[in-house]
């Protein structure tokens, strides 16, 4: 079994209810004059955040801003809401399918503004009003959501507004974790808006709802593998899982290969640590360094596969292929 562990070390927070929280935030940002940017996973994450709000305009709980207009600046959330609608609606939920009969569409609602081309992502940071802006990436590492951020951080008045996990590393954590300010575009931007998380957003389960689900098979798995999660955190729910079910679990970084029919450990790499420095993200600099090592690693540990898996060729073709590796490490020793 395969498991994810992004909250496997804690519990979910009390349920909340988002729908007049968020209309909090709305009312408070856009009385001031500002900007609320969600920075938003595409699949899925969106298309929540645009069903909420339908449901507050549609309840009017934003006072004095009538028709304040919704942008969704990314073309992939733009391709994936276009096929939720294309969905059968007996898919949905019971409310969701009432608003269906009734002839709603819950993704839809006055003064939503799609954006497609760059020229109209620009244009949005030129227009005055007061206005929410859903762009991707969510955790703020790639796309159209960088740009909108230089426009708005420096902005009292306005509000980033996140809405799910944010990983140790990414801009979008930094800014979460107080940072003062931040480097976009080779520029250095100080952060002066708000900065907010909405709770209860995120897709994962957390600790008991893991167990949960671990402990709904038929058979209890007899070798689990933790992924998807921060070192620490990743540790500790695999030592939950072994006191629970007593069961092997393994941590692997990218790059471990398992023999699945006996259980063996064929090759196991160490992880690449992700260092925070103090007062902004890593640099874009050592992010791309890291990367290239990380690539380089990768490829040696490929390397040793493909070794491991000549056993039993003839001696002719293992010394011209171990000839070849030597004359590759003289090369590079350095």
């Amino acid at each position: 079994l395969v498991v994810e562990s992004t909250y496997g070390d804690r519990l979910h927070e009390a349920a909340v209810d988002i729908e007049p929280l968020m209309a909090q935030y709305l009312q408070k940002t856009f009385d001031r004059g500002g900007n609320v940017v969600i920075p938003s996973f595409a699949v899925g994450r969106t298309q929540e955040i645009l069903s909420l709000m339908r449901r507050i305009k549609d309840d009017h709980l934003v006072k004095g801003h009538d028709g304040f207009p919704v942008y969704v600046d990314s073309p992939l959330a733009n391709e994936a809401t276009a096929i939720f609608l294309q969905s059968n609606p007996e898919a949905f939920n019971a409310e969701t399918r009432a608003l269906f009969d009734k002839g709603v569409n819950p993704l839809v609602f006055p003064d939503l503004k799609i954006s497609a081309s760059a020229d109209e992502s620009k244009q949005i940071n030129f227009d005055s009003t007061p206005k929410v802006i859903i762009s991707a990436s969510g955790m703020c590492e790639a796309g159209r959501i960088r740009h909108h951020l230089k426009h708005n951080l420096w902005r009292k008045e306005c509000l980033i507004l996140f809405c799910g996990y944010q990983s140790v590393g990414t801009l979008g954590r930094t800014l979460l974790d107080g940072a003062k300010d931040v480097k976009l575009f080779g520029e250095p931007i100080q952060v002066e808006a708000e900065i907010a998380k909405l709770p209860n957003m995120s897709g994962h389960a957390d600790k008991n709802g893991l167990l949960d689900w671990v402990s709904g098979f038929t058979k209890t798995p007899g070798q689990i593998f933790v992924d998807h999660g921060e070192d620490q955190v990743a540790m500790a729910f695999a030592q939950t899982l072994r006191d629970t079910f007593k069961v092997k679990v393994d941590v692997p970084y990218s790059g471990t290969c398992y023999d699945l029919a006996t259980g063996a450990c064929l090759v196991e790499t160490t992880g690449i640590p992700i260092e925070k420095k103090p007062g902004g993200r890593v640099g874009a600099t050592d992010e791309r360094a890291a990367k290239v090592f990380a690539r380089l690693i990768a490829s040696c540990e490929k390397l040793l596969r493909v070794a491991q898996g000549c056993k039993g060729m003839a001696n002719k073709e293992l010394a011209r292929f171990a000839d070849q590796v030597d004359a590759l490490c003289d090369k590079w020793t350095r």
